[in-house]
């Protein structure tokens, strides 16, 4: 009995702690998303999306503050995804991040200059869409979302059925639109610019650079080639049955995952024990489990 409850006990400390991390992750994000904004974007009238780009272009015209705008646009959005996406996770963790980051971005003014490092505009453009890209995908880390077109675009989602990737293009699209009449058309183009490299910088960050291949291998030899792997990788493989379509005849295929270094080396392993086999290399975000990254990381 007493074992249980300290097996209990540790379960619920260990969920405590991942809590914590979690939020900490949320706050130090949104704080490299203000500093993005503020030291590159803003000073070169570069309009980011969502929320935050709508923002910028409220400041430019009307000169309220851009993080207090930031919070205020988020308040509908918030109670919209609260209705349609619902949950306490999503609502504390949301929380968190807009406020944070909305409070980070007026109060980084004291600290930061106004006119920014440069006043190239290529340079504002990358550097802003790297540390932004960071900072989105360290809240990403830790479960949470920047709120702004990342609740609006879950809700397309959700309510509309739209992909989410061409939810964030509708409404990201929209905000750079806008920014042409107001900043320029030369500023929205390499707005475009900044969104494309944060994203993937975002998504980066979020899942790491763990790519990994994935290989489908249809051969008459199974066991020959199972065993190499096995014995040379020392990767694990999965045996499956498929049929010929066009013969009707009873086929081996053969799955397994490795890293993209280990690609030749399963091509020479393939050639050398069933050189008519037909193999299919594909590509994977990510692997978890036994032989790549822990599950429990996650």
């Amino acid at each position: 009995m007493a074992s249980v409850l300290a097996l209990n006990h540790m379960t619920k400390l260990k969920q405590s702690w991942l809590a914590i991390r979690d939020y900490l992750l949320i706050v130090l994000g949104a704080l490299i998303q203000a500093v993005g904004l503020r030291l590159f974007l803003v000073p070169a009238n570069l309009a980011s999306g969502g929320v935050s780009g709508i923002s910028q272009l409220v400041n430019h015209v009307t000169g309220w503050p851009i993080g207090l705008m930031v919070f205020v646009g988020n308040i509908p959005l918030f109670v919209l995804g609260w209705r349609f996406l619902g949950g306490r996770r999503f609502a504390t963790r949301t929380a968190v991040a807009v406020i944070t980051y909305a409070f980070f971005l007026d109060f980084l003014t004291l600290f930061l200059p106004a006119e920014g490092l440069t006043d190239d505009l290529v340079l504002n453009s990358l550097y802003g869409a790297v540390v932004s890209g960071i900072g989105f995908g360290i809240v990403y880390r830790g479960q949470g979302t920047s709120g702004g077109s990342d609740i609006l675009a879950r809700i397309l989602n959700h309510w509309r059925g739209v992909p989410i990737s061409q939810s964030y293009l509708m409404v990201d699209s929209a905000v750079i639109l806008s920014a042409g009449f107001v900043f320029g058309w030369k500023e929205a183009l390499y707005a475009l610019i900044t969104l494309y490299v944060s994203g993937i910088v975002a998504e980066t960050t979020a899942q790491g650079s763990n790519v990994v291949r994935t290989a489908l291998i249809v051969t008459s030899q199974p066991d020959a080639v199972a065993s190499q792997i096995l014995e040379t990788l020392n990767r694990g493989v999965t045996v499956l049955t498929g049929k010929g379509a066009y013969t009707g005849a009873e086929r081996t295929i053969l799955y397994c995952v490795v890293t993209r270094v280990e690609v030749s080396r399963l091509k020479a392993i393939i050639q050398e024990a069933d050189p008519g086999a037909f193999m299919v290399i594909g590509q994977a975000h990510e692997a978890l489990g036994e032989g790549f990254r822990p599950l429990s990381e996650k």
